[in-house]
């Protein structure tokens, strides 16, 4: 397909599935869960990947990157200040995380937001052929759909939310939530990740806005029907087990046990630096564990992986000075010469790398305080090939809906995660394959493809428009 033409299915995200490496220039594979879970669909479906490829570069033309189209759009400092660190990251992700940390609410913001999510409107409606397929991607696009529609009104236009959805308690106290709520019906199919999303939206459409709803439907004045249903998000399931059963990531993660000093029992989180995903209390309630007596340094060792997130917004600055200092503490009071309690490592590493650590781990420990699906403890139990290995998992994490044999845990308890700690590394090992055996079928059974192709032929769906006569939506 030439570069500059249209596509049958165009992708609308905030990035691109590339980011321009600082040292050479050239391309690479970013890492993260939507990248790895829609590469597969775009190269199936010969499609077009709307999106920003990072910084302030205004001279981006579209490109081709290991046979996927890519179109990239621009944003400029300001854009990126307020669209993108402000009200995408300070304003909706803390208001959608059940308020972890308090949202930040700025008219300025919010005209950025609505300017960039018309221009990503634009560059999708320039590229989409005539009854084409756009899917957009979560919460940074969620004017997007009626933007679109307004420019389209022949595309089939879908969107998927990757974070959780707040109930209306937390919702509406966005200046906004009339227009989000708006922008969102654009679409024909919404989804989610699990079905309190999608009930929570229906009922604040019902409640704010005044469209007719029923179960999982909302009819709108112009006789379009939208459904928002729950569309779990999962992984590459073969892609990972084929790369941990590889010859280079089984030698590497025997040197990762070895470097480690061959402990009995390793532990794993591999987490980005955020607020959300619980990353101190599990170290607090780890070193616990090393004080009370009931693990010791010279037989256990837990390696946190914390990649760098958001780093120009102020509260990631906070918590990496905290988490920094709380490592430094820990293994200043518990370890001891080459035998630190906490091997901490702020970097990001290619899903190699990644493999071998979740091959090296007996404990993978994955305690977010909320989070839409985490596909990391996805990625853990599919690389574990010889159903050995144990998970620890939030029950507010959105996976915990369906790796329901994982050790789950109130991240709020640092008593209870100390306790399913413990459970976990002591645990028989035909109690751990039990587990693993289960949750290994969940997720090979419900991988990336399932998922895609639930979506989209749901998406392909025909409906008539409805027929109904309704009242006028209110105005405010």
């Amino acid at each position: 397909m030439p570069v500059n033409g249209s596509a049958e299915l165009v992708i609308v995200a905030n990035r691109l599935p590339v980011d321009r490496d600082d040292g050479t220039g050239e391309w690479r594979v970013s890492p993260g869960g939507l990248v790895t879970a829609l590469e597969p669909i775009m190269r199936a479906n010969e499609g077009i990947w709307v999106g920003w490829p990072g910084g302030t570069d205004a001279d981006v033309t579209p490109f081709e990157y290991d046979g996927m189209t890519l179109d990239p759009v621009a944003l400029s400092a300001q854009e990126i200040e307020g669209f993108y660190e402000g009200f995408s990251n300070a304003t909706i992700w803390p208001l959608y995380h059940d308020l972890v940390a308090k949202p930040e609410f700025h008219r300025e913001w919010w005209d950025r937001y609505v300017d960039v999510n018309r221009r990503f409107a634009e560059r999708a409606a320039d590229r989409a052929a005539k009854d084409a397929t756009v899917w957009i991607q979560d919460y940074q696009l969620q004017l997007v759909p009626q933007l679109l529609r307004e420019l389209r009104p022949d595309l089939r236009i879908g969107f998927f939310l990757h974070i959780p959805f707040p109930p209306a308690e937390l919702f509406q106290q966005l200046p906004w939530r009339r227009q989000l709520l708006e922008g969102l019906l654009g679409a024909d199919l919404i989804g989610f990740q699990l079905p309190g999303g999608a009930a929570n939206f229906v009922r604040l459409v019902r409640q704010r806005v005044g469209h007719k709803t029923h179960r999982d439907l909302v009819y709108l004045p112009d006789g379009r029907t939208v459904r928002a249903a729950s569309f779990p998000i999962s992984i590459d399931y073969e892609a990972f087990e084929d790369l941990a059963r590889s010859e280079p990531v089984k030698d590497r993660a025997a040197s990762v046990r070895k470097a480690l000093g061959d402990p009995d029992t390793v532990f794993l989180g591999i987490d980005r630096l955020d607020y959300t995903k619980g990353i101190y209390a599990r170290l607090r309630a780890f070193s616990e564990l090393i004080r009370d007596g009931e693990l010791d340094v010279d037989h256990t060792v837990f390696v946190q992986v914390a990649t760098p997130s958001r780093e120009k917004v102020e509260e990631y600055r906070v918590l990496r000075d905290e988490i920094d200092r709380l490592v430094g503490h820990i293994n200043g009071d518990l370890g001891r010469i080459g035998r630190p309690a906490i091997s901490y490592l702020h970097s990001s590493y290619p899903r190699e790398e990644m493999a071998a650590l979740y091959r090296a781990a007996d404990v993978m420990v994955v305690t977010p305080y909320r989070d839409g699906m985490n596909l990391v403890a996805k990625e853990y139990v599919a690389c574990r090939w010889d159903d050995d290995g144990a998970l620890v998992l939030s029950e507010f994490a959105g996976s915990a809906a369906e790796l329901r044999q994982a050790w789950q845990v109130n991240p709020y308890d640092l008593n209870g995660m100390k306790a399913a700690l413990l459970d976990a590394a002591r645990a028989e090992p035909r109690d751990r394959q039990r587990r693993m055996r289960a949750m290994r079928k969940t997720v090979r059974q419900a991988d990336v493809a399932a998922w895609a192709t639930a979506f989209l032929d749901e998406l392909d769906k025909v409906r008539p428009p409805h027929g109904k006569k309704l009242k006028p939506t209110p105005t405010s």
